[in-house]
């Protein structure tokens, strides 16, 4: 079983549903870091979800309405993994166009 250390990024993210990251086919991915950063000049709020690829697990929101303040970053997983299987997808909406930059950090497992 290969590991393999990823990165993915999302500039801008806005008001409509924005996926940062789809496991790949036959991968496990365990989310090890999960940051959003406000680029306005105004306090917004975020949404993280994930969408489930097997119809038999729900989706879920990972946050909901978050409030981060005007210029700064939340790591909002800090110390815990989130484990994602085959063809999920981590999806972002901010409340306003343009609102926030998301990085996410991705342990992929093959």
């Amino acid at each position: 079983m290969a590991n393999t250390f990823i990165s993915r990024t999302k500039a801008s993210v806005g008001n409509s549903p924005t996926t940062v990251y789809t496991v790949p086919a036959s991968t496990t991915s365990v989310v090890i870091g999960f940051n959003i950063a406000n680029r306005t000049a105004s306090t917004v709020t975020a949404d993280v979800f994930i969408n489930k690829s097997n119809v038999s697990y729900d989706d879920v929101y990972i946050v909901k309405d978050l409030e981060i303040p005007t210029g700064t970053l939340y790591d909002f997983n800090a110390g815990n993994k989130i484990i994602l299987e085959d063809g999920d997808l981590i999806q972002v909406t901010a409340s306003t166009s343009s609102a926030v930059d998301v990085i996410v950090s991705i342990l992929e497992q093959t």
